[in-house]
């Protein structure tokens, strides 16, 4: 003989969450968006969940898992708007969620491959400095690498990476931008933007900037430049990567310059466009 078992005709707000596999916390949100009507309290002040309530729990766990929205749930519960039009714009969301969770896994390949920061960086990127020793870059290239990809996008931080590769494989030109890094650092507050030195100090980058170009030029750097316009272009055909204007990046990206070393930095641009001029 089996025992006769006979179902409640209602249960309570805990049972009725385990049985949907929900928790209670999450039917009194449902209750709260208009998700789940909210039933009558028994004579004990306990809400009581009857059949209709628990069909409506099961088909919300079901949606759920695939991905629909409560708000989507609302709106095909209630009829106010075509199942289709929600299924599309779960299916747009999905594939964004594919092309994000494609490129993570293209980030975690490369971060095994190349075993440091730079692997987070874009593909352009790495793909141009992977062949350095380990030791050859700095953490402040990488963080400048990560500032101008931010500013400029992919392009404009793999062409950077040049400046990099040339002061990897030029002792002499790597020791320059050292000793010509301890001189902007040594512009503190306490500096006289109308010092002399500074205008010194803005020669000599403008002379190492022009040094670099040529050592890039050497080791024709800038003809493998020419081809990333290739082949960014071909990478991000049919993606938007949204970047900040430069204006409004310096307006938000703090660095806590001097007014010395910014004066610096001035006259350095300034020295580098008329000698540009006066070559074109």
């Amino acid at each position: 003989m089996y025992p006769s078992v006979t179902p409640p005709r209602e249960v309570k707000i805990g049972d009725a969450a385990a049985f949907a596999g929900t928790t209670p916390r999450a039917i009194r949100h449902y209750h709260q968006i208009g998700l789940l009507p909210e039933p009558e309290r028994g004579g004990d002040g306990r809400r009581r969940y009857g059949y209709h309530d628990m069909i409506r729990l099961l088909w919300i766990r079901k949606m759920s898992e695939a991905g629909i929205s409560l708000d989507d749930m609302r709106a095909a519960f209630d009829e106010a708007r075509d199942i289709e039009d929600v299924l599309g714009r779960l299916e747009e969301t999905l594939a964004a969620q594919e092309t994000d969770i494609k490129h993570q896994r293209a980030a975690v390949q490369r971060l095994r491959v190349v075993g440091s920061p730079l692997g987070l960086l874009s593909p352009l990127v790495t793909d141009r400095l992977t062949h350095l020793p380990p030791d050859a870059l700095r953490p402040s290239d990488l963080d400048a690498l990560l500032v101008t990809e931010r500013i400029l996008g992919p392009l404009g931080a793999a062409i950077q990476a040049s400046v990099l590769i040339t002061l990897a494989t030029h002792p002499d030109l790597r020791a320059e931008a050292d000793r010509l890094d301890a001189a902007d650092a040594a512009l503190d507050d306490t500096v006289d933007p109308h010092d002399p030195q500074i205008e010194k100090l803005a020669a000599q980058h403008c002379a190492h900037h022009k040094a670099l170009l040529q050592a890039i030029e050497a080791a024709g750097l800038d003809t493998a430049e020419e081809k990333l316009f290739e082949i960014y272009d071909t990478e991000t055909s049919g993606e938007e990567d949204v970047q900040m204007s430069a204006f409004e990046a310096v307006t938000k990206m703090p660095y806590g310059f001097s007014a010395a070393r910014t004066r610096c930095m001035e006259l350095t641009a300034q020295l580098l466009d008329a000698d540009l001029s006066a070559g074109s």
